[in-house]
Parts: C-alpha cells; sequence; structure tokens
C-alpha cells in the first residue's frame, strides 16, 4: 500500500471543497471496497477524505417517496420497517449482499460505486484488464468467463457490475442525489453509469468533486408488489450469476405494469425494457415471460463460458415474476 495525506470532512460541503482542491482525492465512508482496492494497488490517491461522519444518514418518507441517505448502512436500511413494507426487492438485495459483518459497515452510496469483481481486476499480479490498466487488453476474452456479462461488453472489456441494490434501485426508478463544486443535481440511477460506448476503466458519471448525498425511490403500488431473486453459486457472501429485480401488476388476469432489471450480467444494472413491453396487456405466466425474453435474449453476446447464463436469466426471471419454474 502507497502512503496517502488523510482528511475528516465535516459534512458534504466540506467533503466538496476537499475533492475539489486535489485531483488525486478520493471518498471513504465505510472502506469496505476501497480499503481492498488499495491494498490491491488498484486505486493510489493521494488524499482520502473520510466522510463517515457526516450526517448523510438515515432512512424518511418524502413527498416523491422513500429517500435513503448516502451513508446509511446497508443492514439498517435493510432492516427500517418503511423499506421492508413498501420496497420489499430492496430489502432482499441489501439481505442478499455480502456478510452480516460487511453489511454493518458498508454504505448505500459506496455500494452502488463498487467496483467490478472481475478476477483480472482484481488479481494480484498484473494482468491485461483494460479497466485496471487503460489499452492493455481483457484477459477475459480467453480466460475465466463464468462472471462474464452477456449485455452492454465488448471486445474491450466483458466485466460485470456486482452491486444487489443497484439492480432492485434500477427495477424501482430510483434517483441518485449528487452534490458537487457547481451545486446539486439528480440521476436516473441507470444514467448513473457510464454509457456502453465508453472505455473501461470509466464506470460512472460523476464528476470529480461530486458525491452522492441520497437516493430517492419513488412510492408506488408496483414497488410493494417488488421482489429480488439472487442465483449465485453459494448460499452467503457470494456475488450473483444473475439476479432479477422485478415488479407486477396483474388486472383481471391481465398485466398492467412490469418492471425488470437484472445484475450479474452487464457492467451496470440492465433493464428488460423490451420483455416489459411485450408483458404488458398480456398473460402472465411462465410461458408468457419465456417468450417476452427471447427477443432480449437473442441479443446477449456469450462467450463460451458463459452461455450458461442466457437459460439461467430466462429461469430466473420467470420464477421472480411467477413464482413458477419454467
Amino acid at each position: 500500500m502507497r502512503d496517502f495525506a488523510y482528511a475528516r470532512a465535516a459534512d458534504a460541503d466540506a467533503a466538496v471543497t476537499l475533492l475539489a482542491d486535489r485531483p488525486d482525492a478520493r471518498l471513504i465512508a465505510g472502506g469496505t471496497d476501497l480499503l481492498g482496492l488499495l491494498k490491491e494497488d488498484i486505486e493510489h490517491p493521494g488524499l482520502l477524505v473520510d466522510i463517515s461522519r457526516t450526517a448523510l444518514t438515515g432512512v424518511s418518507a418524502g413527498p416523491d417517496g422513500l429517500v435513503l441517505g448516502a451513508l446509511t448502512r446497508l443492514s439498517d436500511a435493510a432492516a427500517h420497517p418503511l423499506v421492508r413494507a413498501a420496497f420489499p426487492a430492496l430489502a432482499t438485495a441489501l439481505e442478499k449482499s455480502a456478510s452480516p459483518q460487511l453489511r454493518n459497515l458498508a454504505t448505500l452510496g459506496g455500494n452502488v460505486l463498487q467496483r467490478t469483481r472481475c478476477p483480472y481486476f482484481r488479481a494480484e499480479t498484473d494482468l491485461p484488464c483494460n479497466k485496471r490498466t487503460p489499452g492493455s487488453g481483457c484477459a477475459a476474452l480467453t480466460g475465466h468467463q463464468r462472471a462474464a456479462g452477456l449485455f452492454g461488453t465488448s471486445d474491450a472489456c466483458v466485466a460485470t457490475h456486482p452491486s444487489d441494490l443497484a439492480v432492485a434501485l434500477a427495477a424501482l426508478d430510483a434517483t441518485v442525489l449528487v452534490r458537487g463544486a457547481r451545486g446539486e443535481r439528480a440521476l436516473g440511477i441507470e444514467a448513473l453509469y457510464a454509457p456502453a460506448d465508453s472505455p473501461p476503466h470509466v464506470e460512472h458519471r460523476l464528476e470529480h468533486a461530486e458525491m452522492i448525498t441520497g437516493i430517492r425511490v419513488p412510492a408506488t403500488p408496483l414497488a410493494a408488489l417488488s421482489r429480488y431473486l439472487k442465483v449465485r453459486e453459494r448460499a452467503s457472501y457470494e456475488f450473483a450469476l444473475v439476479s432479477a429485480a422485478v415488479a407486477v401488476t396483474v388486472d383481471r388476469g391481465t398485466v398492467s405494469d412490469v418492471r425488470i432489471a437484472l445484475g450479474g450480467v452487464a457492467p451496470r444494472p440492465w433493464r428488460l425494457r423490451g420483455a416489459e413491453q411485450a408483458l404488458r396487456g398480456g398473460p402472465l405466466t411462465p410461458e408468457s415471460v419465456a417468450d417476452a425474453l427471447a427477443t432480449e435474449l437473442d441479443g446477449a453476446r456469450t462467450l463460451p463460458g458463459n452461455a450458461f447464463k442466457v437459460p439461467l436469466v430466462r429461469r430466473t426471471v420467470v420464477r421472480a415474476l411467477t413464482g413458477e419454474s419454467p
């Protein structure tokens, strides 16, 4: 680990000022991802700005729905009665994240910005990885591909985003609240992440000296019916091979509204808007869901080691929406 300076910010404005003065500064709160990246020499900031004691915590009901402070711990948000009653997909996604110890320390803002778990990005030795060392290549294209993505990938990078929370937020049309040197702004959770044609090392749209201060989730009847299903190789402390956050309302046998977002298959949470549109106005059955997914899955970019994810996505979404196996 390299040497770095340290400063503690009293509030968000002080943090933004510290960031603006140092292009090599990084924020730290829970530190559950960043400390590992420092030890692995993936991140090497000149200054760490500690925001762990700022007042960006708490869960509340606002006029536009649920408001989550960026520094709220994952465990606190998952246990909050309002989250559990009106946003069950959020509660489940949070409970399926990491381990109890990590959930007691990790923050919501840090979780949605955590970096990929691709083994080549996290490797202890220097391996080709365009996300870690731009221009070096992508070792996963000819190597270990089990965790590789199906959507939004390229010959430059096939890494996936690891956050469970971000998938549930995408299905619920959440908004990220941002503060920076030029004031405040709000981004849709999907717009927080870099577009598909961005270089692999560019992962989000936050500017330097901007920080997430909160997350807003619309309170809707659909949100209260939401679910999150995570498929992984062991029962706990494991990232998703495939996950699905869904919500659906059915009126007299016909789907009136539906949301589907996937995790573990793309460099960001991946909404299946084509499948959502195909399902509206029709019945909700395992067969109709599978049919709605067909066109989306035809667009998957598979590799020899991750092609199994295509049928896994189909089974996961069908089960999440209907409770039945296809």
